[in-house]
């Protein structure tokens, strides 16, 4: 039975994952240290290690018995980046570099690395695709990007596979942070307050991927032969505004009030995927559709919140 170690386990994405390895047969490790995620949403299925990945001699803390890594664990705002970026670059790219290091020595097969659209900046060349100019306009972009490049580095030694996620959205979101997640920000203020702050323009546009296709993608990156040492956009291909975002939960909710606010810094205006090289050489194509995967997200907090 094949060990997968999976970081950031009770984050959202991580504890989809891992329920869904060990549904798939895998044995699954999970790690994480609990600054931002919820030990309840962890698997009771999978063995578990609380422990900071940015901190010193991790290495002799970590499990001998992994065949490939999930990298998931970091700080995931680009706006909180900024309230302290030394601490971003610690969560985000120390951590990978101590975890590249135990890859190295216990000789992992495989390095999934889950980056973000963030690298890529505030471009106009849409869709965007793998080939393009990287120049991030937030610390968490510059980070993720810095991970990268020592992926590449060491890839004689691990062979990697980088996925640049787009805006994951689904049931489980924490809801309670504001910050981070814009659909689950505003589905939050709409259930609480039906006051919606839209931080910039509602001419604003991101590419949502529902959290199945997420996994779905995750799961070709980790055993699919062609993914190896390379980068891989993971996103719908489809554009969606702010404003359709806000009139699909102002026809569930009524009445919403939107107010709006400053940009937070380093915001991109408007990017989607080029999904043409994963689906060329790994066979993903994302299932969800937008309005479907909304309306599950919707309906899972409604139930949540009455609960």
């Amino acid at each position: 039975m094949e060990t997968i170690l999976v970081t950031g386990v009770a984050g959202f994405i991580g504890a989809h994952l891992a329920r869904r390895l060990s549904e798939e047969g895998f044995q699954v490790i999970g790690i994480d240290d609990l600054s931002s995620g919820n030990e309840d949403m962890i698997p009771t299925s999978i063995e578990f290690i609380k422990l900071d990945l940015s901190g010193k001699k991790i290495e002799s803390k970590l499990p001998n018995k992994v065949q490939k890594i999930v990298h998931l664990a970091g700080q995931s705002s680009g706006e909180i980046s900024f309230d302290n970026p030394v601490i971003d670059l610690k969560k985000n790219t120390v951590s990978t570099l101590n975890l590249l290091n135990f890859a190295r020595r216990e000789n992992i097969e495989r390095f999934v690395y889950a980056s973000s659209m963030s690298v890529y900046g505030d471009t106009t060349n849409l869709p965007v695709d793998e080939n393009e100019l990287c120049l991030p306009t937030s610390c968490y972009g510059v980070g993720k990007l810095a991970s990268e490049g020592y992926l590449r580095l060491f890839s004689d030694e691990v062979p990697y596979v980088v996925l640049r996620l787009f805006n994951v959205y689904g049931p489980n979101q924490d809801l309670d942070n504001l910050r981070q997640g814009m659909i689950s920000i505003y589905l939050s203020q709409a259930l609480k307050t039906k006051k919606i702050i839209v931080k910039g323009s509602l001419d604003r546009f991101r590419d949502f991927i529902y959290i199945d296709d997420v996994i779905n993608g995750i799961l070709l990156a980790i055993n699919e032969e062609n993914a190896k040492n390379d980068i891989f956009n993971l996103g719908t291909g489809k554009q969606t505004t702010v404003k359709e975002v806000l009139n699909v939960l102002d026809d569930v909710f009524g009445n919403l009030e939107i107010i709006s606010s400053d940009p937070t810094p380093g915001d991109q205006f408007g990017i989607y995927a080029d999904i043409s090289k994963i689906k060329t050489k790994l066979g993903f194509i994302p299932d969800i559709s937008f309005e479907s995967g909304l309306k599950s997200l919707i309906n899972w907090a409604i139930k949540n919140e009455n609960n």
